[in-house]
């Protein structure tokens, strides 16, 4: 992403389409009030319970009424002096009252357009729209609010200027219309059952211990008559924060559906915040398996995609972007990554497991520890519990690396790292010393000659 002054709009860059550069685009007029809404909950929770306590309720509701007022004026002011426009191969966001600015983001960087709809939106008839760009480590730009309509034509017309939607489908606008949305041709691949999903986080530990959870409160409050409110809400409030990676799995894989879509994977869901993205393959880093512990008994798994460019969620919760698999059987888990990884299976990857030696690094989890290749991926497996497999592609890796600690030196062992872009990577974790040399040369071997050839999307 990159600054310039507001300047640089009237005469900068390239003219954007035949009839030259269109002219600066608003947003919603109920985005002030949207985001104001949106920001009435982060009030609420940053004054706390001990603010309610000890100004009372009337003190506190003036508080949240004061802020809230002065945030949408805010908003309606930021709403007023924000604009977006398309220019050539740029798109272009004007902001600022004071000093002006305007932020281009050249479209050759985007890699993914998001359509996120939050209940609000949803009431509203109105939508987000999310960029993912190259080397960026959030979304970039989000544009909220726009109708549903406005924002799936303006999603459309990005991917095809960036060159991730097949050009040939596009027409360009005739002066002065609105370009007329495009719906490629999508054929479906799976669709997730809520009932599997709502299954799939009843086994998970945080569900499984959150009765005792709520028995311990109980009890606490039966013999403990000196419990406050804020004792109470404070407890309860820790509980659901135990709870809250099932329940953001379950809203955000809440009617999941995975289709493919011109070389891109088309990815929807959600309950209360739906979405809609697009994983184009071209872009695709690895793909992640994982073997939950209470899952095992339904054979189940879920699937994670690693894009370049898209910004990875939060450590240990990969709902949201990335995800192919929610929960799923090997079956289904097999047809979507042969969508993803076309000729590669997760049978037909044999690991080598680490010397027995490994075992003094690794006292439990040396049994476990493997890698693998095939003709066309490497692949590492871990995770004594939780089971994880991770898939990368020859022609994404990007650099290959030994590395020897003082113990593996001592027990003649190194670890063969084989780095994506931005991705993660495939660990080949305490080999024998020379085998771990031969694997790093056959790494960077078929890596060169993976990139040498066209790629298949």
């Amino acid at each position: 992403m990159s600054e310039r002054p507001a300047a640089e709009t009237a005469v900068g860059g390239p003219v954007g389409g035949p009839g030259g550069a269109e002219p600066k685009q608003r947003l919603h007029p109920l985005t002030p009030l949207l985001k104001g809404a949106r920001a009435l909950v982060v009030i609420i929770a940053a004054l706390s319970w001990q603010t309610l306590g000890s100004l009372g309720l009337g003190w506190f509701a003036a508080i949240v009424v004061a802020a809230l007022i002065g945030y949408v004026v805010l908003s309606a002011v930021s709403w007023y002096f924000t604009g977006y426009q398309v220019v050539g191969r740029e798109l272009r966001i004007h902001e600022g009252l004071v000093f002006r600015r305007t932020r281009a983001i050249p479209l050759e960087r985007l890699q993914a357009v998001e359509v996120v709809r939050p209940l609000l939106a949803q009431l509203t008839g109105l939508a987000e729209l999310r960029l993912e760009v190259v080397g960026g480590g959030k979304t970039e730009a989000p544009l909220a609010f726009l109708t549903v309509a406005e924002s799936r034509a303006l999603r459309e017309r990005l991917l095809v200027l960036a060159g991730k939607a097949s050009a040939a489908a596009h027409t360009e606008p005739v002066a002065g219309e609105a370009p007329a949305p495009h719906v490629p041709h999508e054929r479906p691949i799976h669709a997730v059952t809520n009932r599997d999903l709502l299954i799939s986080q009843l086994l998970t530990p945080q569900t499984l211990l959150l009765p005792f959870g709520v028995a311990f409160v109980v009890v606490q409050f039966a013999f403990e008559a000196t419990w406050s409110f804020i004792a109470i809400a404070s407890t309860l409030t820790a509980m659901a924060g135990v709870v809250l990676q099932p329940v953001r799995r379950i809203l955000a894989d809440w009617n999941f559906r995975l289709a493919h879509q011109d070389d891109a994977l088309r990815l929807r869901g959600g309950l209360l915040e739906t979405r809609s993205q697009t994983v184009p393959l071209n872009r695709l880093q690895a793909v992640g398996a994982t073997w939950p512990l209470l899952w095992r008994g339904k054979r189940w798994l879920r699937l994670r995609a690693h894009v370049a460019g898209i910004a990875a969620p939060n450590a240990g919760d990969d709902a949201g972007g990335g995800r192919l698999l929610p929960v799923g059987d090997p079956e289904t888990a097999r047809r979507v990554l042969a969508e993803a990884l076309p000729g590669v299976t997760l049978d037909g990857i044999e690991f080598t497991p680490t010397p027995r030696r490994a075992r003094w690094l690794h006292p439990i989890e040396w049994r476990v520890l493997g890698a693998g290749m095939t003709d066309q991926v490497v692949a590492h497996r871990q995770g004594v519990l939780t089971r994880q497999v991770l898939v990368v592609p020859f022609a994404r890796i990007q650099s290959v690396r030994v590395h020897r600690g003082p113990l593996q030196r001592r027990l003649g062992l190194a670890t063969v790292y084989a780095d994506t872009a931005g991705g993660p990577s495939v660990a080949a974790r305490d080999r024998d010393l020379n085998e771990a040399w031969a694997l790093a040369a056959t790494l960077a071997e078929r890596s060169r000659a993976a990139r040498s050839v066209p790629a298949a999307h």
